[in-house]
């Protein structure tokens, strides 16, 4: 099937401001009823699935006979292409009526991701990409940061909620960074760290627990940016792997070294 990306990415892009649009409209309906826990600290409404379902419906009009690795609903109707989707990254942010989550969508390929939408809904910024293409933001194009050095670098990163086993090793490296940077922020949606560090805003961003749904858009979208996105150990396993560092180019060597130093057990 020969397929166009840049069309495909663009048709996402308004699909994903629309489903935002709903997302708006039912933030303020969210009532305690409506708030399920899947796990430990991990929340769904009946605006994720809605979401989703809207998502699923009309991404299967967009690519028929696609795949999809969903949060809600997790793997189905297994395909040569198969699309990443969170339908609402930073549920527990909404339910708090914390103006910040987003939604995102990937299009895989096997193993290669060839388009990625991110989009946060309170300030309305579509960020987005396709392989071969640079990033945008908004129709701009979007740069990784320049900057050169740890101390001089803001970075962005989110607690485990269920997965407390290499917790201590994980606040060292925080530790490390708050005595050794410009800071670290915390704001609940990895997507919008990703889209974040993509045009430029954080310098880098790390994280361990995470599922395929929440860096898949990000990761290509930060590297067609011109940063660099690996495991904990310089690899490409970040989509599956459960782990990721994101940054741009200069810093990421001496970020990376700083997992050598105090990972021990993060794997």
């Amino acid at each position: 099937m020969i397929v166009n990306l840049e069309q495909i990415a663009l048709q996402v892009c308004n699909l994903a401001r629309e489903t935002g649009t709903f997302l708006l409209r039912e933030v303020d309906t969210i009532q305690h009823a409506d708030v399920e826990e899947k796990g430990l600290h991990n929340f769904v409404t009946r605006v994720d699935r809605e979401s989703e379902r809207r998502l699923v419906d009309r991404l299967s009009k967009i690519l028929p006979g696609s795949g999809f690795i969903a949060e809600e609903n997790r793997v189905w109707n297994p395909s040569e292409y198969t699309w990443i989707i969170d339908p609402l990254d930073g549920t527990t942010n909404f339910i708090h009526r914390v103006p910040l989550f987003a939604i995102s969508i990937a299009l895989m390929r096997g193993q290669e991701t060839l388009l990625g939408v991110i989009y946060e809904a309170n300030h309305n910024e579509c960020f987005y990409t396709w392989k071969n293409a640079p990033s945008f933001l908004n129709d701009r194009p979007i740069r990784v940061s320049d900057t050169a050095l740890i101390h001089e670098s803001l970075f962005a990163t989110g607690f485990p909620y269920y997965d407390y086993n290499q917790l201590d090793d994980y606040l060292q490296l925080f530790r490390h960074l708050l005595k050794n940077s410009r800071g670290v922020r915390r704001l609940g949606s990895a997507a919008t760290d990703l889209a974040w560090v993509a045009c430029g805003r954080f310098d880098g961003f790390y994280e361990y627990g995470l599922s395929p749904w929440d860096v898949a858009a990000g990761g290509l979208i930060v590297q067609n940016a011109g940063g660099k996105v690996s495991d904990f150990r310089s690899g490409e396993n970040y989509i599956f792997g459960r782990q990721i560092i994101a940054a741009n180019k200069h810093i990421y060597p001496e970020f990376l070294k700083l997992f050598d130093t105090w990972k021990h057990e993060l794997s």
